[in-house]
């Protein structure tokens, strides 16, 4: 069954054929195990309605990206058991990547669907590694009762993948021990404050075949302050802009997911900025 346009699309409020696309979006408004602030579920249609104050031409990349071609795909279907959901989205993202060779992004809705969105990739791509940008690690095995909670997004791939963190400046005691063990390289906020450095030291420990999962809170809050658990001392705009521009220029990015945006009433801040940052991103990889 072929893919099939939301009534919304992303930067634009025409819809393009799917075979003429270079990226694809694909919101996933999933919210079952947000542990504070709530909202991610409404996080994907926030992002796709800001996408339309956007300029269609980029002042960084110098040029109008949208022209590559940027399908949006229907909302993934959320109004399941967390039992049926992570398998059902698994095999979506499946059937995605098998029918086209565009760079998928897709929005969230919470960390947690990373656990699903991995699997299709690594197997696909020999070698993948994971940019995992976030202020969380990540890396417990349940978290309030749940192996599929956001607190849990990135621990199942980094057990068979290479998964290098930036970013993070929130751990927990119970997964302290996976944090720059095995396939993790962690790379802890406070210690990496010097950019050119940790730039030089992320596109070493990568491999060439790159997936990127962006949590909006490794931003700091005066730049995405719309999200469930923020915390102090993030990454600036430029600051993350070049980091992300240097592995897309670098490495093969095979796929994007940008996570957990919750819009605040009365706010149009993390949702513009998350669109932008989409945007951009796309432009990088074209």
């Amino acid at each position: 069954m072929p893919f099939k346009p939301a009534g919304n699309q992303f930067i634009l409020r025409k819809k393009i054929d799917f075979k003429d696309a270079a990226f694809i979006v694909m919101p996933v408004p999933y919210e079952k195990t947000v542990s504070y602030g709530k909202g991610t579920k409404n996080g994907p249609a926030a992002v796709i309605e800001a996408s339309y104050q956007l300029e269609l031409w980029d002042e960084e990349i110098k040029k109008e990206t949208w022209k590559k071609g940027i399908f949006t795909s229907k909302p993934v279907n959320c109004a399941r058991s967390e039992k049926k959901f992570f398998p059902c989205l698994e095999r979506e993202v499946e059937r995605l990547i098998s029918s086209t060779s565009a760079v998928p992004f897709f929005i969230g809705g919470e960390h947690s669907i990373t656990q699903s969105l991995l699997p299709p990739f690594i197997l696909r791509h020999k070698n993948l590694s994971i940019l995992h940008f976030d202020a969380h690690a990540d890396l417990r095995l349940t978290y309030c009762g749940s192996r599929h909670s956001h607190a849990c997004a990135v621990y199942p791939a980094s057990l068979t993948n290479k998964v290098v963190q930036i970013g993070i400046r929130s751990i927990g005691a119970d997964e302290r021990q996976f944090v720059s063990s095995g396939n993790v390289k962690t790379h802890l906020m406070h210690e990496n404050l010097d950019f050119k450095k940790l730039q030089r030291d992320i596109l070493r420990e990568l491999t060439d075949t790159v997936y990127i999962t962006i949590d909006v809170d490794g931003f700091d809050p005066s730049v995405m302050p719309g999200t469930g658990t923020p915390q102090p001392g993030g990454f600036l705009w430029y600051d993350a802009l070049k980091l992300f521009k240097a592995v897309c220029d670098r490495k093969k990015v095979v796929g994007v997911d940008v996570v957990e945006a919750a819009p605040v009433s009365g706010s149009h801040i993390t949702e513009l900025n998350t669109a932008k940052l989409i945007y951009r991103l796309m432009g990088y990889l074209s």
